[in-house]
């Protein structure tokens, strides 16, 4: 099993840009499935966007897609969550998370490893 470290979280002005990363510690981190959430204050955690093992295979939150990107570099064992032109209803701790074998890539138990979170606070 892999552990996960989120990084990147921080304050931006709405329009804004942030990318976060997820360092995934052990040896097969090719093997999974990779997915990134959030939650706001009083909300539930919803999903933001996945991918592959393949990299080939990315989903993403429809109301997201165009400003939001996940990609992957497993020589780094890491994964990215780029998002542009940030709103302020964007703010909420994200999530990385992490499975071998998906069975649901946009539901939170699809995945049976999570980090610590990041902070990403949007001003408007």
């Amino acid at each position: 099993q892999v552990q996960l470290v989120e990084s990147g979280g921080g304050l931006v002005q709405a329009g804004g840009s942030l990318r976060l990363s997820c360092v995934a510690s052990g040896r097969t981190f090719s093997d999974y499935t990779m997915g990134w959430f959030r939650q706001a204050p009083g909300k539930e955690r919803e999903f933001v966007a996945a991918i592959g093992w393949n990299v080939g295979s990315v989903y993403y939150a429809d109301s997201l897609k165009g400003r939001f990107t996940i990609s992957r570099d497993n020589a780094r064992n890491t994964v990215y969550l780029q998002m542009n032109s940030l709103k302020p209803e964007d703010t909420a701790v994200y999530y990385c998370a992490a499975v071998r074998s998906i069975v649901g890539v946009a539901i939170t138990s699809g995945y049976d490893t999570w980090g610590q979170g990041a902070q990403v606070t949007v001003s408007s």
